[in-house]
């Protein structure tokens, strides 16, 4: 159910999931990102809530590298630290937005074992990056945060 939830936003949005079989090497199980899409072997896939983090990383990018994303063309520097910290702030709205627990999307097998701290610093409104996300047009101090102005940079 949370699966088929979170697709069904992301279509919304304009990020695809596309079903494809997927080698054992991928960084999550059964999720990777090509172009300006998400590819999701479902057998494979351990968590629903890695989805919204995936499509937090395409979200962040600004549009015209999307497309180059999982192509020898990205620089391989992509993500920078500060497109990982607006990815989690950008998957955490979502899962607000989606009315999900935060444990879907930090799970205690991510983060580098920091999932716990990273949900009890958003419950406390500790939003770490958020001028970043501000800067890049994700939200305004007019409507708070996890309030989104539009979901793709």
């Amino acid at each position: 159910m949370q699966r088929k939830k979170i697709i069904q936003f992301l279509d919304q949005i304009g990020i695809p999931v596309i079903e494809r079989e997927l080698p054992d090497n991928c960084f999550l199980p059964g999720l990777a990102l090509e172009r300006n899409a998400i590819l999701m072997d479902p057998q494979r896939m351990k968590y629903p809530g890695d989805l919204l983090h995936e499509a937090g990383h395409l979200a962040v990018t600004e549009e015209a590298q999307r497309s180059l994303i999982g192509t020898s063309e990205m620089d391989p520097a992509w993500p920078s630290d500060g497109d990982e910290v607006a990815a989690i702030l950008w998957s955490y709205a979502a899962l607000m937005h989606l009315d999900l627990k935060p444990e879907v999307v930090f799970h205690p097998e991510g983060y580098k074992n920091e999932s716990q701290w990273l949900i009890e610093q958003f419950e406390n409104g500790n939003y770490i990056g958020l001028p970043l996300f501000e800067w890049m047009g994700f939200c305004s101090t007019e409507k708070p945060f996890p309030h989104m102005l539009k979901w793709l940079r």
